[in-house]
């Protein structure tokens, strides 16, 4: 379904991403491990269109990506949940969630995904005229994958969607995400919290400082003893 090729990605003089290879088949959810600055959310600003590319190539589902505005990319199919929510806080949760659907077509199938989302996130019902800044923030990073939903991805790009969240809620949210997936939604998961996402995952990669360093299933990395010592806070 994607797939990136060698790409290098600059910020100004700085090189984020170095000969990056990647690919993600349909329906899978393959989860991309890393610590902070090992450019995890730089491959999805740049899958995105949020970041240009330097050199290298990217296709989804046979259409080039290389150079294609934003919007167009949503339009493929391509919908991205961002580090740290980046909900609309003076919006309602209503006004949120339309915003997802923004660059679509089709009153009737935008109010379907609109009660599919409420299906998944009640508590979104109850609160869609809410102000969006008033939520918990469990709350608002169900919003934020809502949101995204609302584009009615072929594949969904969720940047650490366990960021600042309880541990409860984290497994919340873990139970969410597996759950799309399993209604056919092909996932791009990058994590830090890495034993949740290699729990529910197909196949994961590590990236350190910028480059693809690890790859192999979900089942293979979680017993690792660099991932173990690395990620998941053990020397076993």
């Amino acid at each position: 379904m994607l797939r990136v090729q060698e790409i290098d990605v600059f910020y100004r003089n700085i090189q984020a991403l170095r000969q990056v290879s990647l690919f993600v088949e349909e329906k899978e959810m393959v989860i991309v491990l890393g610590a902070n600055g090992a450019g995890k959310s730089t491959l999805l600003k740049t899958i995105s269109g949020l970041c240009p590319l330097g050199s290298g190539h990217m296709e989804f589902q046979g259409r080039q990506l290389d150079g294609t505005d934003p919007s167009s990319i949503v339009k493929f199919g391509i919908c991205h949940c961002p580090e740290g929510r980046k909900v609309f806080p003076k919006m309602t949760v209503l006004k949120n969630l339309m915003l997802g659907a923004y660059v679509r077509e089709g009153r009737r199938e935008i109010a379907r995904d609109l009660e599919r989302c409420f299906e998944l996130f009640p508590i979104l019902n109850q609160r869609k005229e809410q102000l969006a800044g008033s939520l918990s923030g469990g709350e608002q990073q169900m919003l934020a994958i809502a949101r995204s939903l609302m584009g009615r991805p072929s594949l969904l790009m969720m940047d650490e969607p366990s960021m600042g969240l309880a541990p409860i809620i984290v497994s919340k949210v873990a139970e969410y995400i597996k759950k799309i997936n399993e209604q056919g939604v092909t996932i791009l998961l990058v994590e830090q919290n890495a034993k949740t996402a290699l729990s529910i995952g197909n196949r994961g990669y590590v990236m350190e400082r910028g480059q693809i360093t690890m790859s192999g299933s979900c089942a293979e990395l979680i017993v690792r003893k660099e991932v173990v010592e690395a990620y998941l806070g053990g020397t076993e």
